[in-house]
């Protein structure tokens, strides 16, 4: 559910009442019952809210959502309001998730947005999902990757300051995010993925002209990578690689720290974009959006990307199922 002061009760409600969407997906939901009931009243939803205690107790029907409760909220539990408490919640759902993933009674995991404030007054000191799924999973090689239908990218850093994501550009790094850009496209079909590295430096340094790291840190896990049989290529200049990339030169760019990918993908698809965790051990999905606290309860919230986490967990999960 993410923050349940957030919109993600709303995105969720909006989301299991399309009459449609239980014949796509068997999901459920990781939250609160209480959260969920009031947002589906607030929206004027006739949603069922089915508690279950357990996974296998869903009943995935139309117009029905199962939710597993965790812990729980009070019943004035405000919406659009900085809360430890919702902060604990969020984080004790993906914990919850986390555990049911690990041990194969679910096939993946999607993710509403959590606050990281919020979790951060409650003692959960994470910078966001990813670093918590790695941590409880004790993944080392994993990654962020946004996907939306034009572009894809796959992060060397994510969320550290710009000074320590230039030091975390290193050899070994970039190799390991080359190779599970190369694995992911594979999960989503692409038979022989082209994967582009990104340049730190502008103009990926100018030979040196602009900076070293380009030559001396990327260049040669480009090199491991073809070495490797991984159809890999770079580093190209930033500043033209996701043109190039959404010609359809290249099926996914790596990028070599947070605003690199984010803003091409919040530009081109902010609505539909979908956040991927990939190196763990189950496939994770996440809107590519935050909290929205500013509209939370208002039901103004669009779940689109919502349903398109939903939607490419469902297939990445079934790829992982064929393989």
């Amino acid at each position: 559910m993410g923050d349940p002061a957030g919109i993600g009760p709303e995105i969720i409600a909006k989301t299991f009442a399309d009459p449609g969407f239980h014949e796509r997906n068997h999901a459920l939901i990781v939250g609160d019952v209480g959260m969920l009931r009031r947002a589906a009243e607030l929206l004027g939803l006739s949603l069922k809210i089915n508690e279950v205690r357990e996974p296998e107790e869903a009943a995935f029907e139309p117009g029905t959502a199962d939710v597993l409760q965790v812990g729980e909220l009070p019943e004035d539990q405000p919406f659009g309001e900085l809360d430890a408490k919702a902060g604990d919640a969020a984080f004790r759902y993906v914990e919850r998730a986390t555990e049911l993933a690990s041990a194969g009674r679910v096939a993946a995991i999607a993710t509403a947005p959590l606050n990281k404030e919020a979790m951060h007054l409650a003692g959960h000191g994470y910078p966001g999902h990813t670093e918590i799924l790695a941590d409880l999973t004790g993944t080392q090689d994993y990654a962020m990757m946004l996907v939306t239908d034009e572009l894809k990218v796959i992060h060397v850093s994510t969320h550290v300051s710009l000074k320590e994501a230039i030091e975390r550009a290193q050899p070994e790094r970039e190799l390991a995010v080359i190779r599970l850009a190369h694995q992911s496209m594979r999960k989503l079909g692409v038979e022989s993925p082209r994967v582009a590295v990104a340049g730190l430096n502008p103009h990926a340094g100018e030979n040196g002209l602009f900076g070293k790291e380009d030559l001396e840190k990327i260049r040669p896990a480009v090199k491991a990578a073809l070495n490797e049989g991984i159809d890999a290529s770079g580093p190209w200049a930033p500043d033209t690689v996701m043109m190039r990339a959404r010609q359809g030169h290249f099926d996914v760019v790596v990028v070599q720290y947070h605003d690199q990918g984010h803003i091409p993908i919040k530009l081109m698809g902010f609505d539909t974009g979908v956040n991927v965790t990939v190196g763990l051990p189950f496939f994770r999905t996440s809107v590519d959006h935050g909290t929205a606290f500013d509209i939370a309860g208002t039901g103004k919230a669009d779940h689109a990307s919502l349903e398109a986490a939903l939607d490419l967990a469902r297939r990445l999960a079934g790829a992982e199922e064929r393989s």
